[in-house]
């Protein structure tokens, strides 16, 4: 299939399961308990039952459900994903004031944790296959078991309690300091302090699968016959390892690695919560507890954006990463 090809198909299926997420996501809020009329006339006292009729009539939720599903996907294909009647301002003006916050913690995380755990599962790999400094391997490995049991709140918390509170060397809470008012580079190391904690604490566990999967590739190539071939014609061995064998092993991690970037996107949720972090994960959070049902539908479908987004970028990397195989296309 030719490269454009592929690229409009995926295209076109990503929008398919965009509008059946949308409207999988749609029905299942509608049937939880409670809604944003309910909730507003609560907080503002009111007991009246025509008070609570009228709310329901101005958010379309007297209507039937299937024709506020329709309804719902015709705004979606029009790049309109309501109003949120609790901060008075449409939602995509909302997430797009929070989605870059998201974006750059994510992106920092996915480089962090794919960066450091490639390099010490290649590490545990050359180590155990050479004979070479044996004990650095069960080392690894053991630190990287550690890192993949470990709840992931609770580290953010021990970060913060250890690296803000205890040593003070970088800021717990927040994305920038506002009353500081930096402006340029400033503005820049400042956010990139900020970014350090949440970073760190978002990449350990994915840093800790990446090395066991690099490892478990990397063995099981160093078997195959041009490997040995390799080592026969007198190439050194750590160029045997970077050439041969962590270049073949490459695709596995590459595969992960988009699937892992929905669990990112999934875990942001939980990190944006305990750092403060002004991303749309929590958004998400504090559009769930007030019923914001529009906000909450304008996440959702966002972020499933974001994450077959990533993954037809992974689908385009395999052709770089294997030059046989031929994306949309199979093997050569």
């Amino acid at each position: 299939m030719p490269f454009a090809g592929f690229i409009a198909s995926r295209l076109f299926k990503a929008l398919c399961v965009i509008l059946a997420i949308a409207a999988l996501n749609f029905v299942l809020i509608r049937l939880a308990p409670g809604d944003p009329a309910s909730v507003l006339a609560g907080e503002a006292g009111a007991t009246d039952p025509n008070f609570v009729l009228e709310l329901r009539k101005q958010f379309g939720l007297d209507d039937p459900l299937w024709k506020q599903l329709g309804l719902y996907l015709w705004k979606v294909l029009h790049l309109d994903f309501g109003y949120s009647y609790r901060n008075h301002v449409p939602v995509l003006q909302l997430i797009a004031e929070r989605l870059p916050a998201t974006l750059l913690l994510m992106v920092s995380s996915f480089i962090v944790s794919l960066s450091l755990g490639v390099l010490f599962g290649a590490l545990a790999a050359g180590v155990s296959f050479f004979n070479r400094a044996r004990w650095l391997d069960p080392l690894i490995m053991t630190v990287a078991l550690i890192f993949y049991a470990t709840p992931l709140f609770w580290l953010a918390l021990m970060m913060v309690i250890v690296f803000s509170v205890q040593l003070d060397w970088l800021p717990a809470f927040g994305m920038e300091n506002i009353s500081a008012r930096y402006t340029g580079w400033d503005r820049v190391r400042d956010i990139g302090e900020h970014l350090i904690l949440p970073t760190l604490a978002l990449s350990f566990f994915f840093m800790s699968v990446y090395v066991r999967l690099t490892r478990a590739t990397m063995m099981e190539t160093m078997l195959q016959d041009h490997v040995r071939t390799a080592f026969a014609k007198g190439v050194t061995p750590w160029r045997v390892l970077r050439r041969h064998v962590l270049r073949n092993a490459l695709l596995p991690i590459v595969t992960f690695a988009g699937l892992q970037l929905g669990q990112i996107a999934g875990g942001a949720v939980l990190i944006e919560t305990v750092f403060a972090w002004p991303g749309i994960g929590r958004l998400m959070f504090d559009a769930l507890l007030q019923r914001d049902y529009q906000l909450l539908l304008g996440v959702f479908l966002v972020t499933s954006a974001t994450v077959i987004f990533f993954n037809i970028i992974t689908d385009i990397a395999y052709r770089f990463v294997d030059p046989r195989i031929r994306v949309g296309g199979g093997a050569k």
